[in-house]
């Protein structure tokens, strides 16, 4: 898909067919995922993927009823970062944000990985109220990781409009 209508086309899917994403597409998107820039090329993300039997009992455990509701249908893609790697010398910070950096890292992955499931005809909502003690559990995610969002991915139900943007201006200054 040619890459302006991508980022036009993109948006929050609240409302997804039932209809299961295929294994090796989600396989797919993943490792185009993995393209992402990162501090080094350290890639700290990290992502766990609920597909299957086990998403219903899951998405139940994981996330409070409007994201259930909103992600019914979907796969789910737990997204976290392996803390104190990226901008880390020797266990000591590289920077004033220290951990915000893996977090930063995150983001462009995950931004590649929104982008990547819907150049696959796929849509996704990214869903950060979750509980992350049941996930850690469920998932067996390690300590050192932080979790930071639960991505649902699957054939959207729906055609959400675009949500009004701020003018340029407001959030760019030039020099």
């Amino acid at each position: 898909m040619e890459f302006e209508k991508l980022i036009a086309e993109r948006r929050s899917v609240r409302a997804y067919k039932n209809e299961p994403v295929a294994h090796e597409l989600l396989v797919k998107i993943l490792k185009e995922a993995q393209a992402a820039p990162s501090w080094k090329n350290l890639q700290a993300s990290r992502c766990y993927v609920v597909e299957g039997e086990k998403l219903e009992e899951f998405r139940a455990l994981s996330l409070p009823s409007f994201n259930q509701n909103s992600s019914r249908g979907a796969a789910l893609i737990v997204t976290t970062f392996v803390r104190d790697i990226v901008a880390f010398t020797n266990g000591t910070a590289d920077t004033e944000l220290g951990n915000k950096w893996g977090a930063y890292d995150l983001g462009l992955h995950d931004a590649y990985l929104v982008l990547a499931a819907k150049n696959a005809g796929l849509d996704t909502l990214i869903m950060g109220i979750r509980n992350p003690e049941a996930i850690r559990e469920a998932l067996e995610i390690p300590e050192n990781e932080d979790i930071m969002s639960v991505i649902a991915v699957g054939y959207r139900d729906q055609e959400p409009g675009m949500r009004p943007r701020k003018e340029l201006g407001e959030v760019v200054r030039f020099f």
